[in-house]
């Protein structure tokens, strides 16, 4: 019945991420129609990727993360234990990630004043602040967000992101002309602040939801900790490849490299956010419930048949994007201030990255199931491993063929790690049936 459960409730939830993710997907669309490339366009860029680096050291607490797993065990020995838990959770999120939002503001404002000067310096410091304020509301976000997916209450994230989506962008297009690039952070915030309300208000009024504010640390806050350290370890060594990438496009003497392979790149994502939102915190839950439950043959059978799905289905859609991407992209980006060049070379990029689209979707479903039986332990090895073969590949293959080579690089990188997670997966699976069988 899983199974089926599984695939019922995804194809329920995926109109409601297919009317998110259009309204996500229209972002990048809208940068490259009202700033086209430029030094500005390529300062966000690096900023956002930076600021997400810090933030996924809490926001990577959460999402679809070891928090499932733990309230799935504690839902079947004391649920009376839930509103203490994740109101201590919340607790300390609030404060660390407040004080890591000044660390890495202040941090930001170092290395800007270095690197960049006069209106570039000016940009760039101005946008500190509301990257410091949206770090701390992306964790708050993603903190009930998984809780209302642990709870299986899988609409309410497309509900609440696609109102934010609406606000973002009304925001950005009300200020762009005052304040230029910088009313993308600021529309970013808004958009964030107002999904966490609609969020909050899901949970209490419609879930029924109780958090306990505190800081006290009960045994399974403490279990939980020990697990997401490595898995926000390996997150946080994995995002640092934006940054890189980012750095290494500035060494193309590409005009707008950077802004050019981040277009290129959402792009080429697309399918693989469906996938994210749509089917892997719904995945996430039963293989968490079937091993808080012990049924270890029917978890690796899950794990198995999903891997052929969404492989053959990346599959299709990478060669589709393929055949299209000319008429595609030019009827996308090639509008407003985004020049020809800009978009040719995005029709050369996006082969790339989409060598690696059924990779990284094994490597996302793999990830999730190597978190459903709490083996996070191997994430910040798996981290590190993703970001060194990232930098290697990247040195080689940008002297090789150019600003491509970051986009193939990517793809080569997404490939590796899935394959070394497939057989770390099937190693843990062999020690919990010897230990069932002891």
């Amino acid at each position: 019945m899983s199974g089926r459960t599984i695939v019922r409730t995804t194809l329920l939830l995926l109109p409601m991420q297919i009317v998110f993710r259009a309204g996500e997907a229209v972002l990048p669309l809208l940068l490259a129609m009202w700033f086209g490339r430029s030094n500005a366009t390529d300062i966000y860029n690096l900023t956002f990727a930076a600021f997400t680096l810090a933030a996924s050291l809490i926001f990577g607490i959460f999402q679809d993360s070891a928090l499932v797993p733990i309230l799935a065990e504690v839902k079947l020995t004391d649920r009376e234990m839930i509103p203490r838990i994740t109101g201590s959770i919340l607790a300390h999120t609030l404060v660390i990630g407040s004080v890591l939002s000044v660390v890495v503001g202040l941090l930001g404002f170092g290395w800007f004043s270095v690197h960049y000067q006069g209106a570039d310096w000016l940009l760039a410091t101005r946008m500190i602040p509301f990257f410091c304020v949206l770090l701390v509301a992306m964790s708050v976000k993603t903190f009930f967000w998984a809780l209302l997916n642990a709870n299986h209450r899988y609409f309410a994230q497309p509900v609440a992101s696609s109102i934010s989506i609406v606000a973002t962008v009304a925001v950005m297009a009300t200020l762009r002309h005052s304040l230029g690039v910088l009313a993308v952070p600021i529309g970013t915030l808004a958009g964030e602040l107002l999904a966490i309300l609609v969020l909050v208000l899901i949970s209490a009024k419609f879930v029924g939801m109780r958090i306990q504010l505190t800081f006290e640390r009960p045994e399974p806050v403490l279990r939980f900790a020990r697990l997401v350290a490595s898995e926000v370890g390996g997150s946080a060594v994995t995002r640092i490849n934006p940054v890189v990438d980012q750095f290494m496009a500035g060494l193309a003497t590409v005009a707008g490299g950077g802004t050019l392979l981040r277009f290129s790149g959402d792009v080429a994502s697309l399918p693989t956010s469906l996938l994210q939102a749509a089917l892997l915190p719904v995945l996430l839950s039963h293989l968490a419930e079937d091993f808080a439950a012990a049924r270890i043959s029917k978890l690796r059978a899950t794990v198995a048949r999903s891997l052929l799905i969404v492989g053959g289905l990346l599959i299709a859609m990478a060669v589709v994007l393929y055949l299209v991407r000319e008429p595609l992209l030019k009827f996308v980006f090639l509008r407003g201030e985004m020049d020809v060049a800009g978009v040719d070379r995005m029709i050369r990029l996006l082969p790339y990255h989409l060598i690696g689209l059924a990779p990284f979707g094994l490597l996302l479903v793999l990830a999730r199931a190597h978190v459903a039986v709490k083996n996070s332990g191997i994430m910040l090895g798996m981290g590190a491993l993703n970001a060194t073969l990232n930098a290697s590949f990247n040195l080689v293959l940008l002297k090789a063929i150019g600003l491509e080579g970051i986009a193939l690089s990517t793809s080569c990188v997404q490939l590796a790690i899935a394959i070394v997670f497939w057989f770390r997966f099937e190693s843990k699976i062999r020690d919990l049936r010897r230990a069932a069988a002891a």
